[in-house]
């Protein structure tokens, strides 16, 4: 959960978009959907973690939920991406990690999934983890996140209020040459557009030149990709997970999906050779979960029609772009692996107007 200290962009009078947040403006507005972090800061080198999403309460294995996967750029080690995108249904927690840990991430997944009541007789996990590389801050080749690491973030996650900045997954990342990490935002329609709330989390691990609603807060702080300031490139990773009980199948969330890399984009964020993006989205509606067993053999499922989609697309942009920031406000200066030091975005340093902020 977030401490009292841990600010966040709307803290700063700022409130972009034109759609409302929901309650907590977090991904856990969408109901159902839960977040948990384990932290890893040891010594002066390790600065890493993990971050479970668990997308629905119960057994996910027998009752699969919508989803799908949008590759901004494919620089990245995203495991269980093509079954998703085969069948277009999520059967697992969503583990976020570093690059390395992946492969043990996978593993304990697997033996999460298969020690739940009803899985006694499964024999094929598809389990989705992805990352993003925290080896500027944290010693990446000691491989230091473990499967307890992993049941550990999925037994702790909860809803209401996730913790930001420099937790779990977002532990050891850096992005527009500031501090990143975790960061979460929502959007709730009006009634009138179908009610339906949009959830973004993020890791944020990447570069370009920082925009802020609107301002150039990279340029004016002198610190952008490809500056003096700091390293010449632009390479990284950002995660982004897009949750909605808008009741959508994979085709529409595959689109979502697409739209939520836009706000990326909006904040400055530009998809370079190195960096590895990739939106996963799904649904929570009910009347939409996949049973294992494939039965009925038919499936009947109200869907939302294409022309009521844009409502939800603006939603995704706006949340993306919102939880990329407060991953950047919310995390603390850190130093790690071999002294290396990433300062925080100061937010008091950047000149904003009234109309910005707005």
């Amino acid at each position: 959960m977030t401490g009292e200290s841990q600010k966040r962009l709307r803290d700063y009078g700022i409130t972009p978009g034109v759609l409302p947040t929901g309650k907590w403006n977090s991904i856990t507005d969408v109901a159902g959907v839960k977040v948990g972090n384990v932290t890893l800061i040891r010594g002066d080198s390790i600065r890493t973690g993990v971050t479970a999403i668990l997308p629905c309460d119960g057994n996910i294995f027998q009752e699969k939920v919508p989803a799908a996967i949008f590759v901004g750029n494919g620089f990245g080690k995203l495991a269980g991406i093509t079954q998703v995108n085969e069948l277009g249904n999520i059967e697992t927690p969503i583990i976020l990690t570093n690059t390395l840990n992946v492969g043990t991430a996978v593993t304990a997944v697997v033996k999460y999934t298969l020690q739940q009541k009803g899985n006694e007789n499964v024999q094929s996990v598809n389990a989705v983890v992805g990352e993003t590389n925290d080896g500027y801050l944290n010693d990446i080749r000691g491989m230091h996140v473990t499967e307890k690491d992993v049941w550990d973030a999925i037994s702790k996650a909860s809803s209401g209020k996730v913790a930001e900045g420099n937790a779990g997954a977002g532990t050891g990342t850096v992005c527009f040459g500031f501090k990143g990490g975790i960061g979460t935002s929502s959007r709730k329609l009006p009634e009138s557009l179908g009610g339906y709330t949009v959830g973004v989390l993020v890791q944020t691990n990447f570069g370009g030149v920082l925009n802020i609603n609107g301002i150039d807060a990279g340029k004016q702080l002198k610190k952008f990709s490809f500056s003096d300031q700091i390293l010449k490139h632009a390479d990284g990773s950002c995660m982004v997970i897009v949750a909605t009980d808008a009741p959508l199948d994979y085709r529409n969330l595959h689109r979502l999906a697409k739209r939520a890399f836009m706000g990326i984009a909006n904040t400055g964020g530009i998809a370079a050779n190195g960096s590895g993006d990739y939106i996963i989205a799904f649904s929570t509606a009910a009347g939409l979960r996949v049973p294992y067993n494939e039965k009925p053999e038919l499936l009947s499922q109200d869907l939302l029609s294409n022309g009521q989609t844009s409502p939800l697309f603006l939603a995704a942009i706006e949340a993306t772009s919102e939880a990329i920031w407060n991953s950047l406000v919310a995390a603390k200066t850190m130093e790690g692996y071999k002294g290396h030091k990433v300062e925080a975005l100061q937010m008091d340093k950047i000149q904003f107007t009234n109309d910005e902020k707005n």
